[in-house]
């Protein structure tokens, strides 16, 4: 039977040794703080911030929420960056995505100063995750190889192939991959023969954003499946593709709606390990970015 790789047990474990640290500091007379930008009245993005804000108020991090209108200019908004980087009280800065169409995200993430990067997205911080020297990580990556670590997942010398390229999820984490020594094998929409290259894996990582994309023909049994989508499914016909004749088939009916990563539950049985959308690696990324935070505050003082 496979075994379940609980992110939401590992995140909670994360979150209470952030938890003592802070104390720790407090006691000292001094406070991590974390500021999130929120731009626009976008809903999932508000769940995300609240969700993040909370997190703080829960593990003794300062936190301050700087809400911006829809129609602000990347000008306006660099100059809200700019205050937050001389800011002393703040030692993290996360701007939440999307962005209005009218900003240049590009040039407002590179404006964070790169100590107070917790997202990891800075070129400087990129940089040093290239050339595996110390600094913040992307939240997702680097909470998925502490699960591993955590669950006893082995890595090194296993073949790992990550489905999907993008700057905050996929590319990281095939660096942070092959820097515990996996050969690894970044696929995306121009593969040829996906479902075969993916059958290479031990360890096969999904992170591509469509709903049950990879099916059990994708899987070499006993793999490791990790999967980092989340889905949102209203469709009654694709909730029965997808949940028929299992429980979730109820919650979709009461509810309307549920979700789905990019791995096709059936998929799960193939495998020797899975992550379950959700409370899988979802709780990681919330938990990574009180860590990285910590991490923040600890480096710009010099601490230990």
């Amino acid at each position: 039977m496979s075994r379940i790789l609980d992110g939401a047990a590992v995140g909670r474990q994360i979150k209470s040794e952030v938890a003592a640290r802070v104390a720790d500091l407090r006691q000292r007379g001094i406070q991590p703080g974390l500021a999130a930008v929120l731009v626009g009245e976008h809903p999932a993005s508000a769940v995300y911030v609240k969700n993040k804000v909370q997190a703080c108020a829960e593990l003794g991090i300062y936190s301050r929420r700087v809400d911006l209108p829809a129609t602000i200019t990347t000008p306006e908004l660099l100059d809200q960056i700019r205050l937050l980087n001389g800011d002393e009280a703040i030692d993290g800065i996360l701007v939440q995505l999307p962005l209005p169409q009218q900003v240049e995200s590009r040039v407002i993430l590179n404006a964070v100063d790169p100590q107070k990067d917790v997202d990891g997205f800075h070129p400087e911080n990129v940089g040093r995750l290239c050339a595996n020297s110390p600094g913040l990580r992307p939240c997702t990556p680097v909470g998925i190889m502490e699960l591993l670590k955590r669950e006893r997942i082995e890595v090194r010398g296993r073949e790992a192939v990550v489905v999907g390229r993008s700057d905050i999820v996929g590319k990281p984490l095939a660096l942070l991959l092959l820097h515990q020594s996996a050969t690894v094998t970044i696929c995306h929409s121009r593969t040829v023969d996906l479902p075969a290259v993916c059958r290479r894996a031990d360890l096969l990582f999904a992170a591509m954003g469509k709903a049950g994309f990879v099916t059990a023909d994708f899987v070499k049994p006993g793999a490791v499946l990790v999967d980092v989508g989340i889905n949102r499914v209203t469709d009654a016909g694709q909730a029965e593709q997808f949940f028929g004749g299992t429980p979730r088939m109820e919650d979709f009916r009461a509810k309307g709606a549920i979700l789905i990563g990019d791995v096709h539950p059936r998929a799960h049985s193939v495998a020797s390990a899975y992550t379950p959308v959700p409370g899988g690696v979802g709780p990681l990324t919330i938990a990574m970015l009180m860590a990285n935070t910590l991490q923040a505050a600890v480096a710009r003082r010099g601490l230990n």
